[in-house]
Protein backbone atom coordinates (compact mmCIF):
# COMPACT_ATOMS: atom_id res chain seq x y z
CA UNK A 1 0.00 0.00 0.00
CA UNK A 2 2.84 2.52 0.49
CA UNK A 3 4.61 1.62 -2.92
CA UNK A 4 7.19 -0.24 -2.38
CA UNK A 5 8.10 -3.48 -3.49
CA UNK A 6 7.02 -6.95 -2.17
CA UNK A 7 9.98 -8.33 -0.50
CA UNK A 8 10.21 -4.52 1.80
CA UNK A 9 7.13 -5.64 3.08
CA UNK A 10 7.84 -9.44 3.91
CA UNK A 11 11.17 -7.98 6.08
CA UNK A 12 9.06 -5.58 7.67
CA UNK A 13 6.54 -8.11 8.63
CA UNK A 14 9.07 -10.82 9.42
CA UNK A 15 10.77 -7.74 11.85
CA UNK A 16 7.55 -7.09 13.50
CA UNK A 17 7.66 -10.62 14.77
CA UNK A 18 10.10 -9.58 17.85
CA UNK A 19 7.95 -6.80 19.47
CA UNK A 20 4.50 -8.74 18.81
CA UNK A 21 6.18 -12.08 20.85
CA UNK A 22 7.86 -10.28 23.40
CA UNK A 23 4.03 -8.13 23.87
CA UNK A 24 2.72 -11.68 24.56
CA UNK A 25 5.13 -12.75 26.86
CA UNK A 26 4.42 -9.00 28.37
CA UNK A 27 0.81 -9.86 28.18
CA UNK A 28 0.77 -13.49 29.11
CA UNK A 29 -0.40 -14.83 26.57
CA UNK A 30 0.79 -18.90 26.24
CA UNK A 31 0.09 -19.41 22.55
CA UNK A 32 0.47 -17.42 19.23
CA UNK A 33 0.34 -18.63 15.49
CA UNK A 34 1.20 -16.90 12.82
CA UNK A 35 0.46 -16.99 9.60
CA UNK A 36 3.46 -17.00 7.38
CA UNK A 37 2.81 -18.98 3.94
CA UNK A 38 0.10 -19.89 3.11
CA UNK A 39 -0.38 -23.21 0.60
CA UNK A 40 -2.36 -20.79 -1.83
CA UNK A 41 1.07 -18.76 -1.65
CA UNK A 42 2.53 -20.70 -4.54
CA UNK A 43 0.43 -18.88 -6.81
CA UNK A 44 2.85 -16.02 -6.19
CA UNK A 45 5.80 -14.94 -8.83
CA UNK A 46 8.84 -17.61 -8.83
CA UNK A 47 10.58 -14.38 -7.49
CA UNK A 48 8.71 -13.13 -4.38
CA UNK A 49 8.47 -16.95 -3.47
CA UNK A 50 12.32 -17.38 -3.66
CA UNK A 51 12.48 -13.95 -1.67
CA UNK A 52 10.26 -15.56 1.22
CA UNK A 53 12.30 -18.44 1.38
CA UNK A 54 15.51 -16.79 1.82
CA UNK A 55 13.62 -14.41 4.44
CA UNK A 56 12.50 -17.39 6.48
CA UNK A 57 15.46 -19.39 6.03
CA UNK A 58 17.34 -16.15 7.47
CA UNK A 59 15.02 -16.14 10.16
CA UNK A 60 15.74 -19.30 11.18
CA UNK A 61 19.25 -18.84 11.78
CA UNK A 62 19.46 -15.75 13.37
CA UNK A 63 16.28 -15.48 15.59
CA UNK A 64 16.15 -19.33 17.17
CA UNK A 65 18.73 -19.17 19.49
CA UNK A 66 17.14 -15.89 20.78
CA UNK A 67 13.88 -17.68 21.00
CA UNK A 68 15.15 -20.40 22.81
CA UNK A 69 16.88 -17.99 25.01
CA UNK A 70 13.56 -16.65 25.71
CA UNK A 71 11.88 -19.72 26.65
CA UNK A 72 10.17 -19.76 23.23
CA UNK A 73 8.49 -23.11 21.89
CA UNK A 74 8.68 -23.20 18.08
CA UNK A 75 5.92 -25.37 16.70
CA UNK A 76 5.15 -25.75 12.80
CA UNK A 77 1.90 -26.21 11.63
CA UNK A 78 1.37 -27.03 7.85
CA UNK A 79 3.11 -29.75 5.07
CA UNK A 80 7.11 -29.47 5.75
CA UNK A 81 7.77 -31.77 2.89
CA UNK A 82 6.26 -29.50 0.31
CA UNK A 83 9.43 -27.11 0.77
CA UNK A 84 12.96 -27.36 0.01
CA UNK A 85 15.33 -29.93 2.13
CA UNK A 86 17.44 -27.49 3.33
CA UNK A 87 14.93 -25.55 4.95
CA UNK A 88 12.94 -28.22 6.19
CA UNK A 89 16.38 -29.56 8.00
CA UNK A 90 16.59 -25.47 9.83
CA UNK A 91 12.68 -26.09 10.93
CA UNK A 92 13.61 -29.30 12.22
CA UNK A 93 16.29 -28.29 14.15
CA UNK A 94 14.77 -25.28 15.80
CA UNK A 95 11.78 -27.04 16.28
CA UNK A 96 14.25 -29.73 17.82
CA UNK A 97 15.74 -26.84 20.07
CA UNK A 98 12.85 -25.69 21.62
CA UNK A 99 10.68 -27.99 22.22
CA UNK A 100 11.03 -28.22 26.14
CA UNK A 101 10.53 -24.56 26.52
CA UNK A 102 7.17 -23.21 28.23
CA UNK A 103 7.09 -19.29 28.03
CA UNK A 104 5.12 -19.40 24.93
CA UNK A 105 4.53 -21.78 22.43
CA UNK A 106 4.71 -19.70 18.61
CA UNK A 107 3.22 -22.30 15.68
CA UNK A 108 4.46 -21.12 12.81
CA UNK A 109 1.59 -21.58 9.51
CA UNK A 110 4.38 -22.00 6.86
CA UNK A 111 3.01 -24.25 3.44
CA UNK A 112 -0.46 -24.30 5.35
CA UNK A 113 -3.82 -24.12 4.58
CA UNK A 114 -7.14 -25.23 6.59
CA UNK A 115 -8.63 -26.95 3.86
CA UNK A 116 -5.54 -29.10 3.17
CA UNK A 117 -4.87 -29.74 6.84
CA UNK A 118 -8.53 -31.21 6.90
CA UNK A 119 -7.82 -33.50 3.63
CA UNK A 120 -4.08 -34.17 5.50
CA UNK A 121 -6.28 -35.70 8.64
CA UNK A 122 -8.63 -37.64 6.59
CA UNK A 123 -6.09 -39.66 4.86
CA UNK A 124 -3.94 -40.70 8.30
CA UNK A 125 -7.24 -41.59 9.17
CA UNK A 126 -7.88 -43.57 6.20
CA UNK A 127 -4.60 -45.28 6.65
CA UNK A 128 -5.15 -45.73 10.36
CA UNK A 129 -8.07 -47.59 9.00
CA UNK A 130 -10.39 -45.56 12.12
CA UNK A 131 -13.37 -47.11 12.50
CA UNK A 132 -16.33 -44.20 11.04
CA UNK A 133 -18.53 -45.90 14.08
CA UNK A 134 -15.55 -44.36 16.66
CA UNK A 135 -15.09 -41.08 15.28
CA UNK A 136 -15.55 -37.85 16.86
CA UNK A 137 -14.20 -34.16 17.74
CA UNK A 138 -11.72 -35.19 19.57
CA UNK A 139 -10.15 -38.23 17.43
CA UNK A 140 -10.56 -36.13 14.58
CA UNK A 141 -8.65 -33.57 16.05
CA UNK A 142 -5.40 -35.48 17.35
CA UNK A 143 -5.00 -35.93 13.14
CA UNK A 144 -4.76 -32.16 12.87
CA UNK A 145 -1.64 -30.44 12.80
CA UNK A 146 -2.49 -28.61 15.74
CA UNK A 147 -2.62 -31.75 18.01
CA UNK A 148 -2.41 -31.00 21.74
CA UNK A 149 -3.04 -27.94 21.25
CA UNK A 150 -5.97 -25.79 22.56
CA UNK A 151 -8.50 -24.07 20.01
CA UNK A 152 -7.97 -20.54 19.44
CA UNK A 153 -9.51 -18.04 21.30
CA UNK A 154 -9.00 -14.87 19.18
CA UNK A 155 -8.09 -14.74 15.52
CA UNK A 156 -6.71 -11.09 14.53
CA UNK A 157 -6.86 -10.36 11.48
CA UNK A 158 -4.84 -7.12 10.21
CA UNK A 159 -5.10 -4.79 7.31
CA UNK A 160 -8.99 -5.05 7.94
CA UNK A 161 -9.35 -7.72 5.79
CA UNK A 162 -12.84 -9.81 6.53
CA UNK A 163 -11.86 -12.96 4.95
CA UNK A 164 -10.86 -15.91 6.76
CA UNK A 165 -8.40 -16.97 3.84
CA UNK A 166 -8.36 -20.27 5.02
CA UNK A 167 -7.02 -20.71 8.13
CA UNK A 168 -7.45 -23.15 11.30
CA UNK A 169 -10.76 -23.42 9.90
CA UNK A 170 -11.65 -26.44 11.98
CA UNK A 171 -10.29 -25.31 15.21
CA UNK A 172 -11.52 -21.59 14.85
CA UNK A 173 -15.17 -22.74 15.04
CA UNK A 174 -15.91 -20.49 17.86
CA UNK A 175 -12.91 -18.62 17.97
CA UNK A 176 -13.56 -14.32 18.20
CA UNK A 177 -12.57 -12.41 15.34
CA UNK A 178 -10.89 -9.12 15.44
CA UNK A 179 -10.32 -7.27 12.47
CA UNK A 180 -6.97 -4.68 13.60
CA UNK A 181 -7.18 -1.88 10.70
CA UNK A 182 -3.05 -1.95 10.82
CA UNK A 183 -0.86 -3.78 8.06
CA UNK A 184 0.97 -6.64 10.10
CA UNK A 185 4.07 -4.26 10.02
CA UNK A 186 2.35 -1.75 12.05
CA UNK A 187 0.16 -4.22 14.45
CA UNK A 188 2.76 -3.30 17.79
CA UNK A 189 2.40 -3.63 21.47
CA UNK A 190 -0.60 -1.36 21.47
CA UNK A 191 -2.50 -2.33 18.60
CA UNK A 192 -2.47 -6.24 20.41
CA UNK A 193 -3.40 -4.57 23.80
CA UNK A 194 -6.67 -2.92 21.84
CA UNK A 195 -7.48 -6.24 20.51
CA UNK A 196 -7.18 -7.99 23.88
CA UNK A 197 -9.19 -5.27 25.57
CA UNK A 198 -12.27 -5.80 22.55
CA UNK A 199 -11.97 -9.98 23.22
CA UNK A 200 -12.21 -9.60 26.95
CA UNK A 201 -15.41 -7.37 27.02
CA UNK A 202 -17.30 -10.08 24.62
CA UNK A 203 -19.13 -12.65 25.66
CA UNK A 204 -18.59 -16.11 24.30
CA UNK A 205 -21.28 -17.93 24.16
CA UNK A 206 -20.27 -21.42 22.00
CA UNK A 207 -23.82 -21.58 19.78
CA UNK A 208 -25.73 -21.20 22.95
CA UNK A 209 -28.22 -18.50 24.48
CA UNK A 210 -26.75 -15.60 26.74
CA UNK A 211 -28.36 -17.56 30.26
CA UNK A 212 -26.75 -20.50 29.18
CA UNK A 213 -23.21 -19.46 28.19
Amino acid sequence: RRGLPRQAGHRAGVENLRPILDACIEFGIKILTIYAFSTENWGRPESEIRGLMRIFARVLDQEVHELHAQGVCLHHLGDLTGIAVPLQEKVRRAIDLTQDNNKLILNVAFNYGGRAEILHAVKQMLQDEIDPNTLTEELFSSYLFTKGLPDPDLVIRTSGELRISNFLIWQAAYAEYYPAPELWPDFGREALYRALEVYSKRERRYGLVPDQA
